[in-house]
């Protein structure tokens, strides 16, 4: 039975699924190289259990079960192992080779990726049949899917072992192929990216086209403050990975994602993206 979960990257996915895995009761190592990052992201945890406190036990329960650190040495000691880093491929890749020479061998490495082939991460590793895709969706303790994808070397072992985690989590899970989007963001990167293109060419306001997508198709959030509450940063980079692994120009991002990343204008984050928080 997993006690003890790696988490690496303490930023918005992260500390989502730090805090889901704390709440249903699991030890947590949470590591990031930014202690500063790490302090955030355990303050935004508690602010979150004081909006949503846990169904069992108190929000400090939750808490004290998580352990911070800057390096990864603690992680000799996860039975399971969550990779949630920014999308730059080689960054995971150096991870995941790091990680294969701390972690027990038989545990499994899962990447949180939301758009980088499972089969290229895990080739880091002397262990590709115990890497995985397990993408969870912001907020995380909200969201109730959890995408699983399987590379081309992952076993039916590491896939049962990641399902069976996910139903103690109870997530709804979603397999995918190994395909570049997988299911999620091949459908919603697009979206969001032709209502970049529709406001670049002047079709209407940002706030009719959001206006125009959520009343005429019944979407709780439009396509351009969802993509503020992703961070247009990540929004650019899936869309990025998109376009150069289908080299088809329907996934050509959108050139006003570029500027508006090169401004520092990159959605609730940072305090301006298509809308101003």
């Amino acid at each position: 039975m997993i006690e003890t979960v790696g988490i690496v990257g303490a930023g918005q996915m992260g500390a989502g699924i730090a805090n889901l895995f704390a709440r249903h009761g699991f030890r947590v190592l949470l590591c990031d190289r930014d202690a500063r990052q790490l302090e955030r992201a355990v303050a935004g945890i508690r602010r979150d259990l004081a909006r949503r406190p846990p169904k069992e036990g108190t929000a400090d329960d939750v808490v004290g079960r998580i352990a911070t650190s800057l390096t990864l040495d603690p992680f000799a000691a996860a039975g399971f192992v969550v990779e949630a880093v920014t999308e730059e491929e080689p960054l995971k890749r150096e991870i995941f080779r790091q990680l294969d020479g701390i972690v027990p061998h038989g545990v499994v490495l899962a990447t949180n990726t939301s758009s980088i082939p499972i089969a290229s991460i895990a080739a880091a590793t002397d262990r590709p049949d115990r890497v995985i895709g397990m993408h969870f969706m912001h907020p995380v303790p909200v969201m109730a899917l959890v995408e699983v994808i399987r590379g081309a070397a992952t076993s039916d072992d590491t896939f049962a072992v990641t399902a069976g985690l996910a139903a103690r989590l109870g997530k709804e899970m979603a397999v995918s192929r190994d395909l570049p989007g997988f299911i999620v963001n091949r459908i919603l990167i697009p979206m969001i990216n032709e209502a970049v293109y529709a406001l670049e060419d002047n079709v209407a306001t940002a706030q009719d086209i959001d206006k125009a997508m959520r009343l005429g198709t019944n979407q709780p959030m439009g396509p351009l403050a969802l993509a503020d509450f992703i961070g247009i940063d990540t929004v650019l980079s899936i869309a990025k990975v998109l376009f150069e692994r289908f080299a088809d120009p329907k996934y050509c991002p959108c050139p006003r994602l570029a500027r508006m990343v090169a401004a520092g204008e990159l959605g609730r984050k940072s305090g301006k993206g298509f809308f101003t928080y």
